[in-house]
Order: structure tokens, then C-alpha cells, then sequence
């Protein structure tokens, strides 16, 4: 008879997360993963499989949630600009306020494994295209409010806050003054006069 999990999925998955996140996919061994998730390594290997698929279970609950909370977070401001520049200096906070200086979690992800990883290129390409989208369908209600002139392409800009938001996230590992990376952010935020 199989033996009852003594473990949330879901917590200990969230656990792997911040160990990847901090350590990154190459400096995390199953070690770090069984001492950091709290669960022995053949429930690690019977619940997740391979160091790679965790990962990829991992990051893709990640993106996941990380959409859900910058939707949210968008649609608790009815002021476009004002959502936008407060998602953008959130952003910037969480990695100045961090004292072990993670960064984004995805951006990292893209540095370390793109080049070398097709399967994740192709999650990190469907990530983008889902937070493109995002962003299109909340400059498109900004146009329709009046608030964003309606000569304003909504896909143009959600490509370019795409990058100004992983760019942003880049500059805060190093860059330490906030007013420095927020005027960064309001010289992009231009696009949206």
C-alpha cells in the first residue's frame, strides 16, 4: 500500500521556489532542495521527479501566481499611469528591501537557463507573451476611459513596459538609489502622454 504524503504540496513547493529563486537553478543541489523543503528525498523524487522537473513545476507556479498579483495589483488602481508607476516602484522596492538581493525570480531565470534551455525559453516566451497581454488589455481600458490617447497602440506598449519592468528589476539588483531607477520609470511611463 502506497504511503500517505506527510507534506503540503503546495507548501513545500512554494519552499523549492524560494530555494531556486535564492540559489538559482545550477548552485541548487537535491540536497539544498531536501534540507530547505523539509521533506525526505524519495518523497522529493515519488512527488516531483527530477531536480528539472521540480524546477519547472516551480517556476511555472511562480509565473502563475506572479501574473495574478500584478493583475490585482493593476486593477486595484482605476488610474492607469498611476497603476503602471505603482507596479514599476513595488517592483523596485521588493528587490532594494531585500536583504539577500534575489532580484525577480523570472528575470534570473532567463539569464541563467535561456541561452541553454529551449523548454525553458519556451516558458519564459509564453510568460512574456501572458504578461503582454496583461498589460495590452489594461492600457486598452486606460484608452477607453479617456485617460490614454486612443492613437496609443496598447500591444506596443505592453512589449515596451515588458521590458522596462525585467529592465527595472535588472537595475535594482546593482543600482541601490531609488530616485535614480523611478526617474528610469517615469521617462518610459512617457510613452503613455
Amino acid at each position: 500500500m502506497p504511503r500517505i504524503k506527510q507534506f503540503n504540496e503546495e507548501e513545500v513547493l512554494e519552499k523549492a521556489i524560494a530555494i531556486f529563486w535564492e540559489k538559482g537553478y545550477h548552485a541548487t543541489s537535491m540536497q539544498d532542495l531536501v534540507d530547505g523543503m523539509r521533506i525526505n528525498r524519495a518523497s522529493l523524487y515519488d512527488t516531483f521527479g527530477s531536480k528539472e522537473e521540480l524546477f519547472d513545476r516551480a517556476f511555472r507556479t511562480y509565473q502563475k501566481n506572479n501574473k495574478k498579483r500584478i493583475a490585482d495589483f493593476l486593477h486595484g488602481h482605476p488610474s492607469i499611469k498611476e497603476g503602471i508607476s505603482g507596479l514599476l516602484e513595488k517592483a523596485i522596492d521588493s528587490v532594494l528591501s531585500d536583504p539577500v538581493g534575489k532580484g525577480c525570480f523570472v528575470v534570473n531565470t532567463s539569464t541563467e537557463l535561456a541561452p541553454s534551455d529551449p523548454a525553458i525559453c519556451s516558458s519564459l516566451t509564453d510568460n512574456k507573451a501572458g504578461m503582454e497581454q496583461l498589460f495590452a488589455g489594461y492600457i486598452q481600458s486606460g484608452i477607453d476611459s479617456g485617460e490614454i490617447s486612443p492613437d496609443k497602440s496598447p500591444q506596443k506598449i505592453a512589449s515596451l513596459l515588458f521590458a522596462l519592468y525585467s529592465g527595472i528589476m535588472v537595475l535594482a539588483k546593482f543600482e541601490s538609489d531609488k530616485e535614480k531607477l523611478m526617474t528610469t520609470v517615469h521617462t518610459g511611463l512617457g510613452v503613455l502622454d
